[in-house]
């Protein structure tokens, strides 16, 4: 079951140089549009395909670059016994050190056998598939691998193509699921000279009259037709070779005629079942055509869930869901730096995975706020749709996902931050400032290029909302709260707040009489109305509307230390 322990690339698309040793099982690849996802899984794809040419340009070249050739080295373990046989390619045998990732030129004990195959296009786009060694170049020694090698150890593609595999055609899947071959030759010559005969008795009737003057003309010319001209399949038209041999359902209906998801759903299986002939999957955009149940079914038969990986996949998504099945040690995150890109191995931390399971989008963005409630998702939407009637981007466009830490300690907002700033995404961590965070952990998510904002001292978001915000936006702020959940669970919440000493009924009656919320008022509402699960706008909904329609118009005329922070969220998510 052969395995890919490195691949290297030099020039090819977007990709300047990029070196990665993946895993045996699944690897799957994300990152933002145009970072090169694609481009990997073609490589490999060209370099270890089972074909004889492809169909190069010169946009397959870095920058358009032709004087600098592509490059696509693939180093294959996990080897059969027959491919390790000095006789056959002794000279190209390497060594893999798989705790450190490097290849030595000479294979040796405590090191696994390998040999890496390499594709070269330089600017005459003629492909060249040679094994390498330096050794074996210090000498000038130059073979490739053996056909029957290379189609041992060529990927499957699964594509938006997948019935292409539904045929017993040169490189399907289907030749792979045994070793015996059906010897149909003869059978299928007898196929082809009976579809021309049948193909001839019926044309005869329908194409007599210009049967007929071919044969008047011909004998008239002295043209040999043997008496009467045919009308018959082409015997090059008609010859039927394997491929021609396709599955077909209980109806005789080809199943190639099935629907995408179908397609891939079924190949995927049947990829698994060959998976001692062929061990390497590709697998470009998991997601298409399938709905989620059956993507997750389609994810379970690449082995995504197995200890013991029966494939080794490489496929790339844009789907939360199939992030949400995936665990962090089979996700990589694809990133350009300058000249080189890398891949992030994202891991099994605790922070990486609760935010994968939670919010598996923010593993798709550019850019993360992660919050520490749905209080301050909500909040931040609505300032965001706020922000939008000014004709501002809004940050969905830009690429942005929130995270949302679900309470706790602050300090849960700083890891689940730090952990994403690591693997390269751009984090702004919103929390409250009524408990306040480890200073280490707040030091290092810092240190680590993240953005925090928080409210003023002590002040939770409820407490920061009606201590900064004008008399009209907390008339709007406590008229949303009488609506949903009401004026009982208020006037209890203030009474017992305030020890008594205050009522709903107080507080309304003031506002009749215009006079202005006292800050005794606005420092009991602020705690009365974020009692622990039964607050008085916690929920993501209920933020929205109080961004939109009570903070956003109602910003210019608030405190100056709030428009500070509000301005500040504002300028971090359009400065992406």
């Amino acid at each position: 079951m052969a395995r890919i322990r490195k691949l290297e690339i030099q020039n090819f698309r977007s990709i300047r140089l990029f070196t990665w040793t993946p895993s045996p099982g699944i690897n799957c690849l994300i990152g933002p549009g145009d970072s090169g996802k694609s481009s990997i899984l073609d490589a490999i794809d060209w370099c270890l395909g089972a074909r004889r040419s492809v169909s190069i340009g010169d946009t397959d070249f870095y920058g358009l670059d032709v004087t600098a050739p592509i490059v696509i080295s693939a180093t294959i373990g996990a080897l059969p016994d027959d491919l390790i046989n000095l006789d056959a390619y002794g000279d190209f045998l390497r060594g893999f050190d798989s705790a450190t990732g490097d290849i030595e030129d000479e294979p040796r004990v405590g090191l696994e056998t390998v040999l890496t195959l390499r594709l070269t296009v330089d600017g005459g786009l003629e492909p060249v598939w040679t094994l390498h060694s330096d050794r074996a170049a210090e000498h000038g020694l130059e073979r490739g691998l053996a056909w029957k090698d290379r189609s041992r150890i060529a990927p499957a593609r699964i594509g938006s193509f997948a019935s292409m595999n539904l045929s017993w055609s040169r490189n399907s899947i289907l030749n792979k699921l045994t070793e015996e071959r059906a010897e149909l030759g003869g059978a299928l010559a007898a196929a082809a000279r009976e579809a021309r005969a049948s193909f001839g008795d019926q044309a005869r009737v329908q194409l007599e009259q210009p049967l007929q003057i071919v044969t008047d003309t011909a004998n008239n010319l002295g043209v040999p037709v043997g008496g009467a001209a045919q009308a018959l399949l082409d015997a090059h038209s008609v010859s039927i070779g394997d491929g021609a041999i396709a599955l077909h359902d209980a109806q005789g209906i080809p199943l190639r005629s099935l629907g995408t998801g179908s397609s891939r759903l079924l190949v995927a299986g049947l990829q698994r079942r060959a998976a001692q002939a062929a061990s390497i999957a590709l697998v470009d955009e998991v997601e298409f055509g399938l709905e989620p149940h059956r993507l997750i079914r389609f994810l379970d038969s690449l082995g995504a869930k197995e200890s013991v990986p029966p494939l080794q996949v490489f496929l790339t998504t844009h789907s939360p869901v199939a992030l949400r099945e995936l665990s962090g040690d089979q996700l990589y995150v694809v990133r350009k730096q300058g000249d080189q890109h890398d891949v992030r191995l994202a891991g099994t931390s605790n922070d990486v995975q609760s935010t994968l399971r939670s919010d598996p989008e923010a593993f798709l963005a550019k850019h993360v706020i992660v919050c520490e409630g749905a209080s301050e998702v909500g909040l931040v939407r609505g300032l965001d749709q706020y922000w939008g009637t000014q004709r501002l981007p809004s940050f969905m466009a830009l690429g942005g996902a929130y995270v949302d830490v679900t309470g706790g300690s602050t300090d849960n907002c700083y890891n689940r931050g730090l952990a994403l700033l690591r693997l390269g995404y751009r984090v702004l961590a919103i929390v409250d400032a009524d408990k306040p965070a480890t200073p280490e952990v707040l030091q290092s998510f810092l240190q680590a290029g993240g953005m925090s904002i928080t409210w003023g001292v002590g002040r939770a978001l409820e407490d920061e909302l009606f201590a900064s915000l004008p008399d009209t936006a907390l008339d709007a702020l406590m008229a949303k709260a009488i609506e949903d959940p009401g004026r009982e669970l208020m006037a209890e919440h203030i009474r017992s707040k305030s020890e008594g000493t205050l009522s709903l009924d107080q507080v309304l009656e003031a506002r009749r009489q215009f006079t202005p919320y006292p800050a005794e008022y606005r420092r009991i509402l602020g705690i009365a109305s974020r009692i622990r699960k039964k607050g008085w706008f916690k929920s993501v909904t209920t933020y929205q509307h109080v961004g939109k329609n009570i903070i956003g118009p109602h910003l210019a005329d608030s405190d100056a230390g709030f428009q500070q922070v509000i301005n500040g969220i504002k300028d971090w998510i359009h400065a992406s």
